[in-house]
């Protein structure tokens, strides 16, 4: 269910009150582009999809009915853009996994990183996992991507992913263990890669 105040902006927003619906943006907007950068790997694409979702969030507010939270239903349509233009891409054999991580004072913080401010070395070594993680991530398959991000970065319940995804709670775990799993090995390997002496290994509660 959606908070009172939520509530109060989408009846506002679904009347026409455009400045209703711009606080529901204000309030969500992190939060929206963090998955489509999750699922993109770049800001540029995370920008215009989270653009894109907000459009159908707003076109499609009237259809709202409160059965979940208003993040659930929110990172719905966010997710479906993007796996609707990772489709695309594919289909277009366009799509990279290769990305430019030049930006990296804009760059999202991963997981459970420490929060004290680190020195430059420090700040160095985060901003190489930052891209190895979103690197990790491209190479996952899409359903391992889609359930990482929701319960390890998203922080959604099993409930919420169950919802988004209309599958059963048993389904969520099991497919949850092979998507951290093929994650903790394709992130090993990278990291083997990387360096012969790695400085940053998989701990657990760091990553996933």
């Amino acid at each position: 269910m959606p908070s009172n105040e939520d509530q109060q902006l989408i009846e506002k927003s679904i009347s026409g009150d455009y400045i209703a619906f711009e606080e529901l943006v204000r309030r969500y907007e992190n939060k929206v582009y963090s998955v489509a950068y999750r699922f993109m790997g770049n800001h540029a694409d995370a920008s215009d999809l989270a653009q894109e979702a907000f459009i159908k969030i707003y076109q499609a507010l009237s259809k709202f009915r409160g059965d979940s939270s208003f993040m659930t239903w929110i990172y719905h349509i966010t997710s479906n853009v993007c796996r609707d233009e990772l489709r695309k891409r594919q289909k277009k054999q366009t799509f990279s996994l290769d990305e430019n991580f030049q930006d990296k004072d804009n760059l999202p913080p991963i997981m459970n990183l420490p929060s004290d401010k680190p020195g430059p070395e420090e700040e160095f070594e985060r901003f190489e996992l930052r891209k190895q993680v979103q690197h990790c991530l491209n190479l996952l398959s899409e359903e391992h991507r889609l359930i990482l991000v929701m319960r390890e970065m998203q922080e959604l319940s099993y409930d919420e992913i169950a919802e988004v995804l209309d599958c059963s709670l048993g389904t969520v775990k099991s497919r949850l263990s092979r998507a951290r799993m093929a994650f903790k090995e394709k992130m090993t390997l990278i990291l083997e890669q990387s360096s012969s002496e790695p400085r940053q290994t998989i701990k657990e509660g760091m990553i996933l």
